[in-house]
């Protein structure tokens, strides 16, 4: 089905998913401020944990499905969504580093080399760093296209770090319902961005074959 939105009505969707994407960050903040927590730390780090893979998994679904359905204009908005990916990890980092070490930066450091799922997330959180900083327009042709896209492929390694993280964090607790339905998601975002690499490949190679003048015998 064609959805074509105009300028202004995709500028409006923006406004919006915007808007909602800062609904989490607000709750947190709000329920902190009023005191209805019990454990806020706990709540914090896991809530900004929880939306950072939303976010990134909401940012590597865009490409299949602007490929399946055709919308070309959904790709307007993943890097918004992206940013959203860097701004909640970027508070979970900060909840890390504040609330449990108090920007005590020496101990932080023994932390992340001393337990393997905070290493793991925190390499995760570095890899993130770059992408944020060239995600604007500037960048891309700084960098230029080819250059641009290549370092935008280290999502395709922080997803499954984050995902990693996530898993040995809930090991502790032998929780694994949502790293493996978070594993699911991106595994199948991951599979079904392999399947449109071989199949332009196998399009590319037909295409030579058929370009390919027969030798004459």
């Amino acid at each position: 089905m064609a959805l074509n939105p105009t300028a202004r009505q995709l500028s409006l969707l923006k406004s919006l998913i915007f808007l909602l994407a800062l609904l989490p960050f607000a709750r947190m903040v709000w329920l902190t401020y009023t005191g209805q927590l019990v454990e806020p730390l706990e709540f914090i780090t896991r809530g900004t944990g929880d939306w950072t893979l939303y976010f990134l998994c909401i940012s590597l679904a865009v490409t299949p499905l602007r490929r399946f359905t055709q919308w070309n204009w959904l790709i307007k908005l993943r890097r918004m969504l992206g940013l959203f990916a860097f701004f909640y990890a970027a508070l979970h980092f900060t909840t890390f580093l504040w609330f449990d070490h108090f920007f005590d930066v020496q101990e932080m450091w023994k932390d992340v080399l001393k337990r393997p799922f905070i290493t793991v997330g925190f390499i995760a959180f570095v890899l993130l760093i770059p992408l944020a900083v060239t995600s604007t327009n500037g960048m891309v042709k700084r960098l230029g296209g080819k250059r641009w896209q290549w370092l935008h492929r280290l999502i395709y390694i922080i997803a499954p770090l984050g995902i990693l993280h996530f898993w040995w964090m809930k090991a502790g607790k032998n929780n694994f319902a949502q790293p493996i339905l978070f594993g699911s998601i991106v595994a199948l975002l991951l599979l079904i961005r392999v399947y449109f690499a071989w199949s332009k490949r196998e399009k590319s190679a037909r295409a030579a074959k058929a370009a390919t003048p027969a030798r004459s015998t």
